[in-house]
């Protein structure tokens, strides 16, 4: 071989491909404001809307004056329920099966729901015209609290379905009750209870919560009233469920219905379903013949679009002697606000939260779930995490704690005597999903030792004894969380949203110079698709990264797909992509034998070329392959060089991971200091560990928020106390700690690339890892549980419940 020719080794780093550091090519456009967002989006003659927001909690209404709205200099038009009416439009399909006001019909429900849209000229003009629409309210009674919503005396949220007995999912039990749903096995669980050495029980609340993105939710819409074409630019990390919903609303052919999803500045869950503003600035358009758009404000995101987490899970463990798991039993109720207008699977009314007996060995298992109706806003999103699973790994995650201190245990020590042990994989779990791979005792040892966890333990030893004798008036807390999370919606046996299947799509095209284009069914917030799908692409076929072009959020040009959230993008959309290309190197290998004048089978792979077997110097690169699938193919094939496919997995995926955290609290002030936070990660095959830091740093930063002060709080009239940034608390630079990232790798055996999912788990671990680290602070004052979120006050109140103020 010539000196000169590149080894395999160096034309593979040359492609960066998969497990390469490749720079985010969005960032080029990002870094430079050349991004294109939806307020980005302006059109010839557009109109602007906003909408007038209800003051109460609870209210009948008597009346909508509009006069002095319609009056202002450059309203055009303002619409409210009756005239939704006029076109069917006043309710509209949750994708949760129930349905919801578009604008009040009646009375209103929770605090700044949609009472009228006002379209005018400019925003300006709207935004005076919504402070002129004169409404009447007659207050009803208010609550707000899950736990009295099925009392007798409770106030009706929904009259409209008072006499509906029947849920998406069995009997409804009340008036304001949704659903029921179990898993498990309620005899072996109630069995090893009785049978029990040792038992806990413990009240756990995950608070209602907001992905509170950094770009709002925002919308334009343009009919064409000739061509009877809607074109809607918006928000939507689901496209093309986006159209199908439109269609299903507005009864517009859904072959007329074109949907953009431009550049999207962060999603979390938030930018799934379907708001009112959507269908009002629809509705609007058609009525007025010109595009609407519609941006709504931060007050507006976070107390009405989608909210997360508001789970009240009853928890138990039983347990021998010696520290084995027998049992868990968990009963949730679920507040989902007036409307159920979660983003679940059909089948999943409480997403995936069966999955709380977590990463542990249970033999039985059992819990139940009630959905409830409160006066609070409707949502109930998977904010970066998968389907509920945050909860479910939160409870168990607290629950273990409390048990290990019960049983005087170390809580990483016991964990690891009830880990899932590697040869048991794959793994059936007590509530029947099938793990597909694992190291767990690996991963918690790595990250025992890089922490020196022993010697943390002493230094936490010695200090409780010094906080005993006066010598200081700080408490150290060392928090420790093993979480498995369950991602990738999914197979098609199990998950549906509104009847479709959770598949997603990969469409591959070959240029005859050897770039190419990859269209997909996903939508990317800032998770570097563009990036990391060219490196799939790079890898599997042998072409650079650099010449794939990455597109996504087009309904148009896109292959139909579920979109981007519940990390579903790599272990779905990535593993159709792999496939597509597998499709396309089959037909490459076919032309390269034709070429060569050989047998297909006489060839094999090189990296970014087909080569004769036992005769290397005899190759034909996949660039010149390209070129060849254009003009010099075999007999009888078709030309070019492309493929499709629609990837409908066998199983979700299960990456998993070991945190452990180190807090110092002041009990005095209530003041947390993060000394240090480990976060070792496994999410199966690493496509780009930059990327893969990246998001960990980001969902790390939203655990600490959550676990240290956010909080969608209602007051008892149903007021919403934190509406804004002045008092939802959003982590900065200057209260983010510093984060340590390490992983391990263990490829998941079923995906084609063995990749997991990545972008969530750090939310499902570190919010778990936060608050163990602050529990165990104060667990040898007797202390149990202390509930979320651990702000300064609600720290320094524990601290004063336990008598540490004198």
């Amino acid at each position: 071989m010539n000196d000169m020719t590149p080894t395999s080794a160096e034309r593979s780093a040359k492609l960066e491909g998969m497990g390469c550091k490749r720079k985010r090519v969005e960032d080029i456009r990002f870094v430079q404001g050349k991004g294109n967002y939806v307020d980005d989006v302006k059109l010839p003659g557009m109109l602007y809307g906003d909408l007038v927001r209800s003051p109460h909690g609870h209210a009948r209404i008597i009346k909508i004056d509009t006069t002095k709205a319609v009056a202002v200099p450059g309203v055009v038009a303002v619409l409210t329920a009756d005239v939704l009416k006029t076109v069917n439009l006043a309710w509209m399909p949750t994708l949760a099966g129930d349905v919801q006001m578009v604008l009040a019909d009646g009375k209103v429900l929770f605090q700044n729901q949609e009472v009228a849209f006002v379209v005018a000229e400019s925003r300006e003009a709207a935004a005076d015209a919504v402070e002129l629409v004169e409404v009447e309210y007659e207050p009803l009674p208010v609550n707000v609290d899950p736990l009295k919503a099925m009392a007798p005396n409770a106030p009706m949220i929904r009259e409209d379905i008072k006499d509906k007995t029947d849920g998406a999912h069995g009997k409804r039990k009340h008036y304001n009750h949704i659903f029921s749903w179990q898993a498990g096995d309620k005899a072996a669980a109630d069995a090893a209870f009785e049978k029990a050495d040792v038992k806990i029980k413990e009240f756990i609340v995950y608070q209602r919560v907001h992905p509170c993105p950094l770009e709002t939710c925002q919308c334009v819409a343009s009919f064409d009233k000739i061509k009877g074409e809607l074109t809607l630019w918006g928000t939507f990390q689901a496209p093309h469920v986006i159209r199908t919903v439109g269609s299903l609303i507005s009864k517009i052919p859904e072959h007329k219905i074109h949907v953009i999803a431009p550049d999207i500045g962060g999603g979390f869950g938030n930018k799934v379903g379907a708001y009112s503003g959507y269908i009002c600035a629809i509705v609007a358009s058609i009525v007025t013949g010109r595009p609407v758009k519609w941006t709504e404000d931060r007050i507006e995101n976070l107390s009405t679009t989608a909210f997360a987490r508001d789970f009240h899970m009853d928890v138990e463990i039983a347990c021998t002697k010696d520290g084995k798991v027998t049992g868990l039993r968990c009963y949730t109720i679920a507040d989902h606000g007036a409307f159920d207008a979660c983003a679940n699977a059909t089948k999943w009314p409480a997403g995936l939260f069966s999955i709380i007996s977590g990463s542990y060995d249970f033999p039985a298992a059992y819990c139940l779930v009630d959905g409830v109706y409160t006066n609070k806003a409707p949502g109930g999103v998977a904010y970066r995490c998968s389907f509920r699973v945050t909860e479910a790994a939160y409870c168990i995650e607290r629950a273990m704690d409390i048990m290990a201190q019960k049983l005087g245990m170390d809580p990483a020590e016991f964990r690891m005597k009830n880990l899932i042990r590697r040869e048991q994989f794959p793994y059936t779990s007590a509530f029947g999903w099938q793990y597909d791979s694992g190291d767990y005792q690996t991963a918690l040892k790595k990250a025992m030792e890089a922490t020196n966890y022993k010697k943390l333990r002493e230094e936490q030893k010695a200090k409780r004894e010094a906080f005993k004798r006066g010598g200081t008036r700080e408490l150290m807390g060392v928090g420790v969380a093993f979480f498995t999370e369950i991602v990738g919606a999914g197979p098609s046996r199990a998950c549906d949203i509104l009847g479709i299947a959770m598949f997603d799509s990969a469409e591959i095209r070959i240029h005859p110079t050897g770039s190419g284009i990859c269209r997909l069914g996903t939508k990317s917030q800032g998770q570097g698709h563009e990036t990391t799908y060219a490196q799939i692409i790079a890898t599997e076929l042998g072409l650079p990264a650099d010449n794939i072009m990455v597109e996504e959020g087009n309904t148009d040009t896109a292959p139909y797909g579920l979109g981007t959230y519940g990390s579903r993008s790599t272990p779905v959309s990535g593993a159709a992509t792999a496939m597509a290309c597998r499709k396309i190197k089959a037909k490459a290998q076919m032309i390269a034998a034709y070429m060569l004048e050989v047998h297909d089978d006489d060839l094999e792979w090189d990296v970014d070329r087909f080569r004769v077997k036992g005769n290397p110097e005899r190759f034909k690169t996949m660039t010149e392959l390209a070129w060849a699938a254009y003009h010099e193919v075999p007999p009888g094939m078709e030309p070019g060089l492309e493929a499709i496919n629609y990837y409908d997995p066998p199983n979700f995926t299960f990456p998993y991971g070991a945190y452990i955290c180190v807090v110092d609290v002041d009990v005095d002030t209530g003041m947390i200091k993060v000394r240090r936070f480990y976060a070792l990660d496994d999410c199966g095959t690493r496509i780009n560990p930059m990327i893969i830091e990246g998001q960990i740093h980001g969902g790390l930063t939203e655990a600490f928020g959550i676990a240290m002060g956010q909080e969608i709080h209602y007051d008892p009239e149903g007021n919403v106390t934190t509406a804004s940034f002045m008092d939802y608390f959003l982590p900065t630079a200057v209260e983010t700690p510093h984060w340590e990232t390490d992983w391990t790798e263990v490829p998941s055996p079923h995906h084609p690339i063995g990749a997991k999912g990545v972008g969530e788990s750090p939310n499902v671990g570190g919010v778990p890892c936060f608050s163990n680290a602050v529990n165990d602070a104060f667990s040898f004052l007797g202390s149990t549980h202390i509930q979320m979120p651990h702000d300064h006050w609600r720290v320094w109140t524990a601290a004063e419940k336990l008598g540490l103020h004198g």
